[in-house]
């Protein structure tokens, strides 16, 4: 990552940040921080919170408490503006339900364009699609005439369009094969260092976040358990037990003899 990179890339800081349903509370007065060019992960079983973490900082669900914080400027966007949402953009898990289905990718990504009054929409969508390893052939398609992997790069591209600083994945490659699981993550990783962009990135599969994510933070019932470096946990220095837990399941079904 360059010296420019580096600059440009913006953190995030996360205080005391808490999301209620009802009753429930699905956030516990969580508090952490990705550092401008970083990329931190969040695992955990399913229910555990890592998705209403992102939509929390975003805007998709309503923070009960707490603040977020863009980090890397002298003067930044306030969470919720249209400033911040341009800088900050998400990429969801389903390809398939993320996309219009009645809209040609041309559409879907010159529509962002539109909303944030950024003109020379032509070649910016021309630029996404190449970054993103589609050509520009591929515009004036519909979501159904595309594969899996295929729509997911189209909503890389789309939150790419705008050139953010951060991206918050929610378990992007969940729903693809794994050989194209394997295509959209060096893509990722590729984006990231060429971009020096800054990742929030959900996922279950513990195999996905050591590879693209430098730290990892472990959640249980919508609070941290411990945060720890990626190597650690690939090499399996850990210290909580339900973190090795999720190591054991991690490793699949393993038949016993009888």
């Amino acid at each position: 990552m360059t010296a420019n990179q580096v600059n440009r890339a913006l953190g995030l800081e996360v205080k005391h940040l808490q999301v209620r349903f009802g009753e429930f509370t699905a956030l516990h007065d969580m508090s952490f921080t990705v550092a401008p060019g970083e990329s931190l992960g969040l695992v955990g079983e399913s229910g555990s919170g890592k998705s209403t973490v992102l939509r929390g900082i975003c805007g998709l669900v309503q923070r009960s408490a707490g603040e977020v914080q863009l980090l890397g400027e002298c003067e930044l966007p306030k969470p919720g503006s249209k400033e911040f949402r341009r800088r900050v953009q998400m990429v969801f898990q389903d390809p398939y339900g993320s996309l219009h289905p009645r809209q040609t990718v041309d559409r879907m990504l010159a529509e962002p364009l539109a909303i944030h009054g950024i003109g020379d929409a032509e070649s910016r969508i021309e630029a996404a699609l190449e970054a993103v390893g589609l050509g520009k052939g591929y515009r004036f398609r519909y979501a159904h005439q595309l594969s899996g992997g295929q729509r997911q790069r189209v909503a890389i591209a789309r939150a790419l369009i705008l050139e953010p600083q951060l991206l918050l994945l929610d378990e992007p490659t969940s729903a693809l094969d794994a050989s194209v699981q394997a295509e959209v993550l060096n893509l990722l990783e590729a984006l990231r260092r060429e971009r020096g962009l800054s990742f929030l990135m959900v996922s279950h599969d513990l195999g996905v976040v050591t590879h693209l994510c430098e730290r990892v933070m472990v959640m249980q019932r919508g609070r941290e358990v411990e945060t720890l470096e990626a190597a650690a946990l690939a090499q399996g220095r850990v210290s909580q037990d339900y973190t090795r837990e999720l190591m054991v399941a991690a490793q699949g079904f393993v038949r016993r003899a009888a």
